[in-house]
């Protein structure tokens, strides 16, 4: 049996963004229930974060959710399995108030975990478990040692896994992989960046929502039960952008794929200020969204002078912050700090 699997949509993101939300119907409608109906698939496992504001959600948004995927979801006769991530719980220490249980009651195929329950998909016993907290914990590993599933899908924060590209979690609240070693396949969200060890894989979420996502692919999965092989689906449409100007001709230089988009416009070489000039106002008149342009100050005939410009026109802000907490002379735990910065930084992000 083939089944679906997405995780971390966070629908209502950036306040409800026009844009980004354009962005995501092109996912879904492109790429996501195209796949659905060529599959035949008739199961989705939701493993959560579907919204992404925990305590509250606008109304344009919630509409958009309902219109351009819950009622698809319904009227394909599709069963979603749907788990309680820490973005859809209300309080940070239990899961019993969570936006799927409040605003989605309506959908008679959604079946909601909220911290953990068993069903059989195909003829393959399963474990789910909603987000891990204070109030659950005991329960949820009472749960785990008793279980006669074989595979679990949940919404985990383990210890050793990568959050983003080049930054490991050091201190999950979800403990360490240890405890999941009975299950053939552990299945997770939370952590938007594709990873596995063989044993526990973190799927990764649909779409690039920040610039820590550029190049880093997306997409869902479709899980077969009986062999317990999954393939990633992967979402070719992209919303950050890298351009590279070294002397780049503006005449040949075509704009349009970049209308909508948010870029890093990244400057090696510019040996002609004029013509650099006229090559963003191209992008200017494509309509880019957003346009940041990185140059060094040190130039020398045109070119780039400094060795190690290379390696910071491409960093994000959580590589920043980590160089900084690297180079600095301090006597905590780096790792500590770096995980405390890492996740100030995300909550920022998610009251943008």
């Amino acid at each position: 049996m083939k089944v679906a699997v997405i995780t971390d949509q966070h629908f209502g993101m950036r306040k409800g963004s026009r844009l980004f939300h354009d962005y995501f119907k092109k996912f879904y409608e492109d790429i996501f229930f195209p796949t659905l109906e060529r599959e035949g698939i008739t199961t989705l496992i939701d493993m959560g974060d579907t919204f992404d504001n925990r305590r509250s959600i606008d109304l344009w948004s919630l509409e958009w959710a309902k219109t351009n995927y819950f009622d698809r979801l319904r009227d394909m006769g599709i069963t979603v399995y749907t788990i309680v991530g820490n973005h859809t719980a209300y309080f940070k220490n239990n899961n019993s108030v969570n936006t799927i249980d409040l605003l989605l009651r309506e959908y008679s195929n959604m079946v909601l975990v909220r911290d953990h329950a068993e069903y059989t998909i195909g003829d393959t016993r399963c474990l789910f478990l909603g987000w891990i907290n204070d109030e659950n914990r005991a329960k949820i590993k009472r749960k785990i040692k008793s279980t006669k599933s074989t595979v679990c899908f949940a919404h985990l924060e383990l210890t050793g896994y990568q959050v983003y590209r080049g930054f490991t979690q050091q201190n999950g609240c979800s403990g360490t992989a240890d405890q999941f070693q009975k299950f053939d396949r552990v299945y997770s969200g939370h952590y938007h960046h594709r990873s596995n060890d063989g044993k526990v894989f973190y799927l990764g979420n649909p779409y690039e929502m920040f610039w820590n996502d550029c190049d880093d692919a997306r997409g869902f999965t479709i899980w077969d039960s009986d062999t317990l092989e999954h393939t990633p689906i992967n979402n070719p449409h992209r919303m950050f952008y890298k351009i590279y100007y070294e002397d780049t001709p503006y005449q040949i230089f075509d704009a349009s794929p970049y209308t909508g988009k948010i870029v890093k416009l990244i400057v090696r070489r510019k040996s002609k200020p004029k013509d650099f000039e006229k090559f963003v106002d191209k992008l200017h008149v494509a309509g880019v969204e957003e346009l940041k342009i990185i140059e060094s100050a040190d130039w020398n005939n045109g070119y780039i002078v400094g060795e190690d410009f290379k390696d910071k026109e491409d960093e994000n802000t959580i590589s920043l912050l980590n160089r900084f907490i690297d180079e600095s002379d301090i006597s905590l735990d780096k790792s500590r700090v770096k995980g405390l910065i890492t996740n100030i930084y995300r909550k920022a992000c998610e009251v943008e």
